[in-house]
């Protein structure tokens, strides 16, 4: 009975208060307030409104404190006396005033309305001084206010309470859908499912709320904004059921298979992050002017929140899935890489272990490869591939680098090591029968530095897979080049071909012209390979050549080249070299090629060193006895002597020209090359080493010989002088043998002519009367002139030979100067080293 008492005393203490604060502001001679106009009513109002209130003011809730500030105020506006008056009242109010529990309240409320008036001191009269920016005349709708907003000044809590409330009201009046349906959608299209307001539109594609739905404009925004969530879900999710609808029936991959799982394993922490927040949505959201106890609701405004980083992660893994579409292998890692260049701590660590599960295969089989020479590549994301070939072409042509494939984080340099180090493993296992290979690897394996890397070997590792390709390569390329070189003999074989197809052997070569020289100077046609295979025998067993390896006779061979008619056996003959495998994995077929055309120059450099030889032993003074021609007319005996002179010193010319030649090739071309190529090998590191230096050798003896494509013009013109030494020996054979025939014919002349002269002695003794022998002396004048004639055609023949060959040596020295190679510059010097040939032609 009491509390009601008191609650009907409550209303009437403010209505007297309210009345009592607007008659002060009436002027002295107005009539007194009526407690019922419209004015009384609506300051009633408001202030019964203001003590309803549940907002708590901004202020800490402490008497004393706001007491000082409202006496500071006084004090700072020159109401110091004002200020006195306050603290006195304040301090009866404070010690008398023991039945009002929240007197810090009260002291509140009075300084707000104070603060008020002063502020509404400018407002015309009629409108309220207690009610600033709010005209209280007449409502124009139920709503209460015109303005649909109440502003209380110096109270931003109160404010900002009542202010909400208003605009909650609106805002419900405004949505057709609450905030909780609308945010249980959202999550619902993060999944990519439909829900009941959010649908998926196929033709934008995207999530929309329907036009017919009435929803504020910046709501249906933010569910556009957040709803991209769920179109980047139905990509990603669409392209990890695709993928795995077509494994293993179509080339996905491990590669693709893994990027699948490991996209699969993000969605499946996204599908955790929607299950506590589809929690969280369940609980209703409160009012803006409530306050929520645990704060474990959903609006739309968090959920953006909550979903910033997940929004970061879709986006990226939808462009991945983009880009890695049509890609497969390391194409696919290279281009995922190219994502993880990013300066975002959180993007970056995403990256870094999406790419460590989508890399496990390809390091896998980078491991296997260069550890056990294994390529075990079903779908073809390798960046090394293999294909069927023969044993001499495995280590060129059997497996290379696929470009298409090698991913961007494995440098080219390091893809070629790795490349090598698998081949050497398959070299040795199927070219050299070499099981050791196996002991080298595991001496990698058990390696201190790589055991205690092993763990970090993936991507990222870089430094790892190095350090344990270049182990790998070290001790497997040394156990290579070691059966190389002690097993099968690589520097031997190679010194064999220099000595035999090169024509290094100088005694086994000049025994060799010497015995099928007959031979091949008989028609092609007619020769038989087997009487020349027979031949090369005699001359390996009559040289020192004999006492070489039995498995290096055993491979040199004699060839006969395809012939035409016309050909001799000089044009066809050539000697080959068996390269077995392995060897013939440095001697292919091409290389050989190459070495036969080197021999098949040095042979015919060698035919005429041999003929100009043969020419000069028929040559010698002693061959031919001067007084064999005392009985010859004087002409006779200096036209022979003109000749053979004009012959000798032909063969000089030539011979100075040949040797030259011979010593530039066999010495500054042939043994420099040779000393070179064995520096190379000594520190040849891998067998792509040896074949270098051995490539570099074969390419400089054909550069130097005169066998480049250059030189051509130049190798021509020395065929050209070849077959004029020929020919030069033709005649010279046939001089000398004209005048040996000449000298038995004087000689069997003289011989008779004795004979005839003791005869005609006996017969002058019986017969007085009968003439000398005159047939005797016409013998000998026909002899004279026939031997007159022989001289000067050979003499003529001679000349021509000379001409001939004087322009068509200056023609070869002339275009020396001009190669590109320098030591054929320098061949030009040994040929005119007195500068003869620079003066008869200045052009040179």
């Amino acid at each position: 009975m009491e509390e009601e008492e008191d609650q009907q005393k409550l209303p009437d203490l403010v209505k007297e208060l309210v009345h009592r604060l607007l008659s002060q502001n009436l002027p002295s001679n107005s009539p007194p307030l009526n407690p019922n106009s419209a004015e009384f009513r609506n300051s009633l109002r408001y202030a019964l409104r203001i003590l309803s209130s549940r907002l708590t003011p901004s202020v800490a809730p402490d008497a004393a404190a706001i007491a000082d500030s409202i006496k500071r105020r006084l004090a700072t506006h020159a109401r110091s006396a004002d200020a006195l008056s306050f603290a006195d009242l304040f301090s009866k109010f404070a010690s008398k005033a023991q039945s009002v529990n929240n007197k810090w309240a009260v002291i509140y409320l009075l300084k707000i309305i104070s603060e008020d008036r002063h502020k509404t001191a400018s407002i015309p009269a009629t409108t309220t001084p207690l009610l600033p920016n709010l005209a209280f005349s007449e409502p124009a709708s139920n709503k209460g206010w015109s303005n649909g907003v109440l502003l209380v000044s110096k109270d931003p809590e109160n404010r900002r309470e009542v202010a909400f409330r208003e605009f909650v009201n609106l805002v419900k009046e405004e949505n057709e859908v609450s905030e909780e349906v609308i945010v249980r959608d959202v999550l619902y299209a993060c999944q990519g499912v439909d829900g009941r307001f959010v649908n998926f539109e196929s033709e934008s594609k995207r999530y929309v709320i329907p036009d017919s739905v009435r929803v504020p404009r910046g709501t249906r925004s933010m569910v556009h904004n957040l709803c991209e969530l769920g179109v980047l879900f139905r990509k990603v999710s669409g392209y990890i059921s695709q993928s795995m609808d077509r494994f293993p029936n179509e080339d996905v991959g491990t590669v693709g298979q893994a990027f699948c799982s490991a996209l699969q394993d993000e969605l499946s922490e996204y599908y955790k992050l929607l299950a506590v927040l589809e929690a969280q949505a369940s609980n209703p959201i409160p009012l803006v002017s409530e306050s929520a106890s645990s704060g474990n609701y959903l609006s739309l405004r968090r959920l953006a929140v909550w979903l910033a980083e997940p929004m970061v992660k879709m986006r990226l893994m939808a462009d991945l899935v983009e880009k890695c579409r049509v890609l497969r292998g390391g194409a696919m890692a290279g281009a995922i890489h190219l994502h993880a260049q990013h300066g975002d701590p959180m993007v970056h660590e995403f990256m870094r272990r999406l790419l460590q599960r989508v890399c496990s295969s390809l390091f896998e089989m980078v491991r296997r490869w260069v550890l056990e020479g294994e390529l075990e590549d079903i779908f073809s994301e390798f960046f090394i591939v293999g294909q069927p070939v023969k044993a001499e072409s495995l280590w060129r042509e059997g497996y290379r680098l696929h470009d298409a494939m090698l991913p961007s984080f494995i440098p080219p340099s390091l893809a070629q090591r790795i490349l090598r180090t698998g081949k050497s493993i398959n070299f040795l296992r199927v070219c050299c029968e070499d099981r050791g290979w196996a002991d080298a690897a595991t001496e990698v394996i058990t390696d201190n530095e790589v055991t205690a890397r092993r763990g970090g070997f993936g991507y990222g590792e870089t430094d790892t897979l190095e350090l344990l390709v270049d182990k790998a390569a070290k001790r497997i390329d040394k156990h290579l080049l070691d059966v190389i070189f002690k097993r099968y003999k690589f520097k031997e074989h190679c010194l064999a071909i220099k000595q035999y197809l090169l024509l290094g052997q100088g005694d086994f070569v000049q025994y060799l012209m010497d015995i099928v020289g007959p031979e091949l100077s008989e028609p092609a046609n007619t020769i038989s390979s087997f009487k020349l295979s027979g031949l090369l025998e005699t001359a390996i067993r009559a040289s020192n050549a004999q006492y070489e390896d039995p498995d290096i006779l055993d491979r040199l061979r004699v060839k006969m080249m395809p012939h035409e008619s016309g050909d001799r056996g000089w044009d066809v003959f050539s000697l080959e070299y068996d390269a077995r495998v392995p060897l013939d994995t440095v001697f292919t077929e091409s290389v050989m090629a190459r070495y036969l055309r080197i021999f098949n120059f040095l042979w015919k450099l060698k035919r005429v060193e041999h003929a100009l030889t043969g020419a000069w032993k028929t040559m010698k003074p002693n061959c031919i006895t001067s007084n064999s021609f005392t009985r010859l007319q004087h002409a006779v005996k200096m036209q022979l002597v003109s000749t053979l002179r004009r012959c000798q010193v032909l063969w000089v010319e030539i011979n100075h020209f040949i040797s030259n030649i011979q010593y530039y090739i066999m010495f500054e071309v042939l043994e420099i090359s040779w000393s070179n190529f064995l520096a190379e090998m000594e520190v040849a590191k891998d067998l792509d080493d040896l074949l270098a230096a051995h490539e570099k050798y074969l390419h400089s003896i054909v550069e130097k010989s005169l066998l480049g494509d250059l030189s051509q013009s130049l190798y021509k013109s020395l065929l050209v002088i070849f077959d004029l030494i020929l020919r030069f020996r033709s005649r010279a054979d046939r001089l000398y043998e004209g005048i040996h025939e000449l000298q038995a014919r004087i000689t069997e002349s003289s011989l008779s002519s004795r004979d005839q002269n003791k005869t005609r002695s006996r017969k002058q003794l019986n017969d007085k009367t009968e003439e000398p022998g005159s047939w005797i002396v016409d013998g000998r004048k026909a002899l004279t002139q026939r031997a007159g004639e022989f001289l000067r055609n050979m003499e003529q023949d001679l000349d021509a030979i000379a001409k001939e060959y004087s322009s068509l040596q200056e023609e070869f020295i002339s275009q020396l100067p001009i190669q590109q190679h320098v030591d054929l510059k320098f061949l030009f010097f040994r040929l005119d080293f007195n500068e003869f040939y620079r003066r008869l032609c200045p052009s040179v």
